[in-house]
């Protein structure tokens, strides 16, 4: 049973999330601040969904203390919508985030993927897809026919994110978002072009017709 934490000081909001994954067969623990936050942490959570916009302590404080000692992924509950928010947040160490009011499935979807996504990395190093088309998440390596194709590391970390979320279209910003969380600079009009180099890339060894697009929206893995 996925074991969620979550955090926001909205009572009701806490009991509607705590009823919907409950109902979804979830164990969930809550926090009213930062204070009890740090102490279910100790009980080490699969994911937490952590408020930004918290008295005392706010969010990104919080994700910044625990992020040392919890590898989890942790999604933001935000009303924030300016990109200094969001790179603030992936800066403090969060793995995602969805802004208030959010519909509550979508919440659900975004949690199951990321609780897909690490229970993949974790209970299989390599993934093969075809019989001529092996992932190594560990060692982020990606080969063809047993020949290793040279990945720079933004696109390995494009493919990785896609394969692992077959069926799932991601935007190019959520791409970018996701990938260069970190760094300040540049747009999501380099997803294209990296898109660009993985294809060519797969191509030229035998492995190409892997990444979708999907006019007008993004990209995604075939789910089978």
């Amino acid at each position: 049973m996925p074991k969620l934490l979550i955090v926001d000081d909205e009572a009701d909001l806490l009991k509607l999330l705590t009823d919907y994954f409950e109902i979804n067969g979830y164990f969930v623990m809550t926090a009213k601040d930062s204070r009890e936050a740090l102490r279910k942490v100790e009980q080490q959570p699969d994911l937490i969904l952590l408020d930004i916009n918290m008295p005392g302590q706010n969010g990104l404080a919080l994700c910044e203390k625990i992020r040392d000692y919890v590898s989890c992924p942790i999604v933001f509950l935000t009303a924030r919508i300016e990109d200094a928010d969001k790179l603030a947040g992936f800066r403090a160490g969060g793995d995602d985030y969805i802004l208030k009011p959010f519909s509550i499935h979508e919440l659900g979807a975004r949690v199951e993927a990321h609780l897909r996504r690490e229970q993949r990395i974790q209970t299989k190093a390599s993934v093969k897809f075809s019989e001529d088309l092996v992932i190594d998440y560990t060692a982020r390596e990606v080969y063809c026919r047993d020949t290793r194709i040279p990945l720079a590391k933004k696109e390995f970390a494009i493919l990785e994110l896609l394969s692992t979320h077959p069926g799932m279209v991601f935007e190019r910003d959520r791409i970018y978002e996701t990938i260069w969380g970190l760094d300040e600079e540049g747009d999501s009009s380099v997803i294209a072009e990296h898109i660009r180099r993985i294809r060519s890339k797969l191509k030229e060894y035998g492995c190409d017709h892997r990444i979708e697009t999907v006019w007008g929206v993004g990209y995604k893995w075939p789910s089978s």
